[in-house]
């Protein structure tokens, strides 16, 4: 675990933290089943409070691009973001695709659901955007995503050829890593992505960034300011968790609907991710991290107490005043009406999200706006 170090507290933020589920009385509107990130048992009604403090979200001012640290609120109406659609005027990068075998790691060989202790080998699918405009040799800032966050009709290659080219982000890579197979607690993408260590973090320096200069030529920046996570719903927990764990290589981190519950206890989180705002972040040094989340009205859980540890707006709602309170820079987003890592917000937002963690890098010899 790298060394932690203490950013300036951010003085203009523009919106209050939302009140701590604790403080928490209109109910949200239900919640839609995960896509991923496993299911969490129902568990009791939230309770008036709760539902109080979650129906608070809905006044958060709206977001927008260029805003500073705070919460914010968007929906529920969605149109998907310009950025994603390709523009023959600029200059298209590359995706280059190759695929690991689990029998070569020495991290995550494979696990069966059905029978605990027996290893089944399986493959993992990488996918690395490498823009135009780099310059061999020269080291790349890099977007590493879990669940090849992004790769989906070449989302997050067309925005970055976009944006690179109007000078809004720097010249970035995208390191887009599929998960091991299956979800939830007992599988493959359930030990990687909802196990709260350093583990997986050091599984994609160990072998996965050899692998993808070896296969595309490109030099992987190691500076952590250079260095992004991206991921939903337990690939959002894993993005913060290789932060977390490893801020020497890690410094900016995007999440929608993160799994900051307790999908997965261990032995130094009882309570798997919730620990983060109920503990880690509130209790260690702030680490130089620049973080930018996401819930949905309708996200896993909604309808249930905290007292589960399996409410996901709850949990966000949780790490943004935690964050506040550390000083963090930071942003968290309310979608109104949205479910679990909802593709309307995510189509409408990704682009602004990205804008705000890059915030501060330079582009061009200019900062980031």
């Amino acid at each position: 675990m790298g060394a932690d170090a203490t950013p300036a507290a951010d003085t203009s933020t523009t919106a209050p933290a939302p009140a701590a589920a604790s403080s928490a009385a209109a109910a949200p509107t239900g919640s839609t089943p995960a896509r991923r990130g496993g299911r969490g048992p129902g568990g009791a009604p939230a309770t008036e409070a709760e539902k109080a403090a979650m129906a608070k979200l809905a006044d958060l001012p709206t977001y927008a691009s260029g805003l500073d640290d705070g919460d914010y609120s968007t929906g529920p109406n969605y149109t998907p973001a310009p950025e994603q659609t390709p523009r023959d005027n600029v200059p298209h990068g590359k995706v280059i695709k190759f695929t690991m075998d689990s029998t070569d790691s020495k991290f995550y060989s494979g696990i069966s659901r059905t029978a605990p202790g027996t290893v089944v080998p399986y493959k993992r699918d990488v996918s690395v955007y490498v823009p135009a405009q780099y310059v061999p040799g020269q080291p790349l800032p890099v977007i590493v995503s879990a669940d090849a966050y992004g790769l989906s009709k070449n989302q997050l290659p067309n925005i970055l050829d976009n944006m690179i080219a109007d000078k809004r982000l720097p010249v970035i890579g995208a390191i887009m890593i599929a998960n091991g197979g299956g979800d939830g607690p007992g599988s493959e993408r359930g030990l990687e992505y909802d196990t709260v260590s350093a583990k997986y973090a050091e599984f994609v320096e160990a072998e996965v960034l050899p692998r993808v200069e070896k296969e595309t030529g490109i030099t992987v920046s190691k500076n952590p300011d250079e260095r992004m996570t991206l991921g939903g719903s337990s690939g959002g927990a894993v993005a913060l968790t290789m932060a977390w764990y490893h801020p020497e290589w890690y410094h900016r981190v995007v999440t929608y609907s993160g799994t900051y519950v307790n999908q997965q206890a261990g032995p130094d989180a009882p309570h798997g991710a919730w620990e983060y705002h109920a503990h880690f972040i509130p209790e260690s040094p702030v680490k130089p991290l620049r973080l930018w989340l996401e819930a949905g009205e309708k996200d896993n859980g909604a309808a249930t107490s905290a007292s589960g540890f399996h409410n996901w707006v709850i949990a966000n709602m949780n790490m943004a005043t935690v964050l506040k309170a550390k000083g963090y820079h930071y942003q968290f987003v309310f979608a109104k009406g949205a479910g679990h890592t909802d593709r309307r917000t995510i189509e409408q937002t990704l682009p602004q999200a990205l804008e705000y963690v890059w915030k501060g890098y330079p582009i061009n010899g200019a900062t980031a706006k």
